[in-house]
């Protein structure tokens, strides 16, 4: 089976640049993580609707395939929140639950990875982007299980991942985007005590940084789900689109006055 990249449409409208989804997600996502910090449960709520908001104001811009693509990353990230956060703990949040926030907020997360592969320099310049980023990655993950205070084998694992997203995945643009803006995210999520990661795996035998050090490539998978699952999703609403033609057996009779004028 040949993958295609993902989020091989382009936006309906491109009076705005990719740079400006970039920072309308930072400057959102941000603000969000720095009033949560010492929020109450009711006001978390209210910031999940606005994210809510933003996310469903920039995926209007776009093709179907890129809002099925995005929402795909929201349910199968959500699943992992939900499954790694309040079940395993293997990171927490202030309240001990998913802030209402965060679902949508993978989606923009995301929306701001493509965006980032799709910025003009990263396209003219990809080798070097990503030879950048396997480097800075790389140094990150060998402090993080060598010199660390706290060492670090799930990020390093996580960077192998994103090398071998980078090396053989469809879509490099946006893993670049992802190692910019996830690691971004992390860094200041952790600093912020909005959520923080175990020292250690519930096994006990993984060691894990606070955040750990190649979570991007945590988005090589979402990515990949989003590609194998999107055509499908697409292809089933397509069909419960596709209008039936009157002469279709299943087609309704015509009433009594369908001839009338």
């Amino acid at each position: 089976m040949t993958l295609t990249p993902t989020v091989p449409a382009t936006p309906r409208r491109t009076s705005r640049a990719p740079a400006t989804y970039v920072w309308v997600v930072l400057v959102t996502i941000t603000s969000v993580l720095v009033v949560d910090a010492s929020a109450s449960l009711a006001v978390q709520r209210l910031l999940g609707i606005l994210t809510w908001a933003v996310l469903l104001l920039l995926l209007a811009r776009e093709s179907s395939v890129v809002r099925v693509q995005t929402l795909i990353v929201v349910v199968f990230a959500t699943a992992v929140e939900y499954t790694f956060s309040p079940l395993l703990q293997v990171y927490v949040y202030r309240f001990d639950n998913v802030p209402m926030y965060v679902p949508p907020g993978h989606g923009l997360v995301y929306l701001a990875a493509w965006s980032v592969g799709r910025l003009a320099f990263v396209k003219a310049n990809e080798r070097v982007c990503t030879a950048l980023v396997i480097l800075a990655g790389g140094a990150w993950a060998a402090y993080g299980i060598t010199l660390a205070d706290r060492p670090d084998t799930l990020g390093a694992f996580w960077y192998l991942c994103l090398v071998g997203f980078l090396w053989w995945g469809p879509s490099r643009g946006l893993y670049i985007g992802a190692f910019v803006v996830v690691s971004y995210l992390e860094v200041v999520g952790t600093a912020l005590g909005t959520w923080q990661w175990r020292p250690v795996d519930p096994t006990g035998l993984v060691s894990i940084g606070n955040p750990p050090s190649g979570a991007a490539g945590g988005y090589g998978w979402f990515d990949l789900a989003a590609l194998l699952a999107a055509p499908p999703v697409l292809a089933w609403i397509s069909r419960v689109r596709r209008p039936v033609p009157r002469d279709h057996p299943a087609a309704p009779a015509a009433g009594p006055a369908a001839g009338r004028r």
